[in-house]
């Protein structure tokens, strides 16, 4: 059976949005069966769900109900982390500055354009169908102007960013 990711957005950061994980696997199983994290900031490892849909509903919902936090659940197959990696524009890119964002659905046509325009010298962008690369400069997340609010307006869908490392660690665990 093909496992997934199931992504939160914005859990455990900055000591907002406190979710204990090993609470959320415990609420989280009767859901999806088999429920493992890894690390503390919302990567659920599930069995593929029959209804990708429905599940990420309900997850968003059981979280909610239980931590009072309402986030975007993003769902991504193993073979769907895997084709991100390898179609990541940045090869040249540092590691621990080498980001996907995950989107909810297609972003809005001109978000490219408009991120752009809101680039610090050394950052690039690419957008790969649902995944928003970005490449930051040697300030890192802290000197970018692409804060959650600016990637969500010109974006227009909400998404989850994880460093590449993060990415690879997920579909080696997926798999």
């Amino acid at each position: 059976m093909t496992r997934s990711a199931l992504l939160l957005r914005a859990v455990n950061v900055s000591g907002r949005n406190l979710v204990p994980m090993a609470r959320l696997r415990e609420v989280l199983t009767p859901e999806l069966g088999e429920v493992s994290t890894y690390i503390a900031s919302g990567n659920i490892l599930c069995e593929q769900p029959d209804d990708p849909t429905a599940a990420r509903a309900r997850v968003r919902a059981l979280i909610a109900a239980e931590f009072g936090v309402d986030t975007p659940v993003i769902l991504r197959t193993h073979d769907a982390l895997a084709r991100a990696i390898e179609a990541h524009p940045f090869s040249d890119a540092s590691e621990k500055l080498l980001h996907a964002m995950f989107l909810e659905g297609p972003a809005s046509p001109e978000a490219v354009e408009t991120l752009e325009q809101r680039l610090v010298p050394g950052e690039r962008i690419s957008l790969i169908g649902e995944d928003l690369w970005i490449a930051y400069s040697e300030g890192g997340v802290h000197s970018t102007k692409l804060t959650k609010a600016v990637l969500d307006r010109a974006l227009g869908v909400a998404g989850t960013a994880r460093n590449l490392r993060t990415v690879r660690k997920l579909v080696e665990l997926t798999a």
